[in-house]
């Protein structure tokens, strides 16, 4: 609206006065803000990339293993006596500074008991600390979002930090 008022006024200053404004100003058009409009080739690429999903870290602090999960959106997957759903993932464009947060639900299930919730949240990655997870023997961080392939393995541990260790120390 203030724009179109500060159009107006200045239309109105140049020579020709109200011919000019008539001619310019006509009927208000809706702005599409930028980055709201996908094309139907954006939405099949995104649909033929997979489906989305969550990379967490994990650490069991009985063993000290560090692993890798990928947690499907809607999922849920298995990581010791936790069932971790993730509800959404959200990363930031690659312009702007790098955030990557996640909407998880975290159940405990223990033998000979009902399951309790142990974190319902969103978690992010540039401070995990922010929204942390309190339990005694699990740690769950967020660390991106990706895309799963058809043939991908859902909710399985991807990759110990000693087995990343162990292929790069090799020759």
């Amino acid at each position: 609206m203030f724009r179109r008022a500060l159009v107006v006024a200045l239309i109105a200053t140049l020579p020709g006065g109200a011919s000019a404004q008539e001619s310019v100003v006509s009927e208000p058009q809706e702005e599409q803000p930028a980055g709201l409009s996908v094309t139907p080739d954006e939405v099949d690429a995104q649909l033929a990339a997979g489906p989305k999903a969550v990379v967490l870290g994990t650490l069991d602090k009985i063993t000290a293993r560090v692993s890798d999960l990928v947690a499907p959106i809607d999922k849920p997957v298995t990581f010791g006596t936790l069932e971790i759903t993730a509800r959404a993932c959200n990363s930031t464009p690659p312009e702007e500074p790098p955030e990557t947060s996640a909407f998880l639900e975290i159940r405990e299930h223990r033998r000979g008991e009902d399951p309790s919730t142990v974190f319902v949240g969103w978690m992010f990655a540039s401070s995990p600390a922010l929204s942390a997870m309190e339990h005694p023997v699990y740690d769950v961080w967020v660390l991106s979002c990706t895309t799963l392939s058809p043939d991908t393995d859902n909710g399985s541990a991807k990759k110990s930090a000693d087995d990343d260790t162990a292929s790069r120390s090799s020759p």
